[in-house]
């Protein structure tokens, strides 16, 4: 008998066995897979015995139920919505972009929300955050934070929570979605922090892993609102992008080159790209001037 049918045969049997141990599976209950796999580049019929699965019922219940509640410690100069200042600079536009938004997804299915800028250091982070800080501030609204700027996560600095394990655990299916969701003081605000550095961000990005959260999240959400690296510098935007439902660009006034700009709205589909979001407005321009916002609305119905 090969090692590659022994290693089947012990595979089979490990799967039977925990089946018994767990009784029968309930016909509403999501099957899990024990499948053989190669764990040595030199021994290719080796088998793993203990593979994880996250294949458990993932409903609002179970979430709230597993998902840790940790305290937040929110950094109040970039959180325009956790300083109890309901009037401060900016919280106006983050509402009439909140309005846009809505108002767009009134012809077209918008529900994960992709926000990226051409460069770094241009708003992206702050973007994401405050945004989905304003969603949830509407009655009822349920908004899932993402930070998949696995290059340089900062997300859970300015709000002030755990590192991980978050996305980077996830995608390399160290921990399942019920240990890297988690929420702290914001009500229906839950967060995915970009967990551990890692060394090949985009090949992690593209292994089909993130797909999988997201389809798995979304339906408890109303929102899903992601932060990605820059588009131009590298590849990963486009990439998780083709998950998403659109995406949000953020540029820097007086900062972002042209050119660079142009370049990254070049990563993405027509149909992709929702909005234009224009950040860094000094305290002197007219107020209708600090924010901009182009929706890509003429395109769609004339399509």
């Amino acid at each position: 008998m090969s090692r590659i049918h022994e290693a089947l045969k012990k595979a089979e049997q490990v799967r039977a066995i925990n089946q018994g141990e767990s009784g029968e599976a309930s016909a509403t209950s999501a099957p899990i897979q024990t499948l053989p796999f190669s764990t040595s580049a030199t021994d290719p019929g080796a088998v793993a015995t203990e593979i994880p699965s996250f294949g458990s019922p993932f409903s609002l219940e179970a979430l709230l139920a597993k998902c840790p509640q940790r305290e937040w410690i929110p950094d109040l100069d970039t959180m325009l919505f956790m300083n109890g200042n309901d009037d401060a600079r900016g919280t106006e536009e983050y509402r009439t972009l909140r309005s846009r938004l809505y108002h767009i997804r009134e012809k077209m299915q918008l529900k994960v929300l992709l926000v990226t800028s051409a460069l770094p250091k241009e708003g992206k982070s702050f973007t994401a955050a405050n945004l989905a800080q304003v969603m949830v501030r509407q009655h009822g609204r349920r908004v899932l934070l993402i930070d998949a700027d696995l290059r340089g996560p900062r997300l859970h600095e300015m709000l002030g929570a755990s590192r991980g394990p978050g996305l980077s655990e996830y995608l390399m299916g160290k921990d399942d979605e019920f240990s890297v969701i988690q929420r702290g003081p914001v009500e229906n605000l839950f967060f995915v922090s970009g967990g551990a550095a890692i060394e090949d961000p985009a090949e992690l990005v593209g292994n089909g892993k993130l797909r999988t959260l997201l389809q798995r999240v979304e339906p408890l959400f109303d929102w899903v609102i992601i932060d990605s690296p820059p588009a131009v510098p590298v590849s990963d935007a486009s990439v998780i992008a083709k998950s998403c439902d659109g995406v949000l660009m953020v540029v820097r006034s007086a900062s972002t080159p042209s050119d660079a700009a142009k370049k990254a709205r070049a990563e993405f589909p027509d149909q992709a790209l929702v909005g234009v979001v224009l950040n860094g407005i000094s305290e002197d321009a007219p107020s209708y001037e600090r924010y901009y916002y182009e929706a890509y609305e003429k395109k769609k119905s004339d399509a």
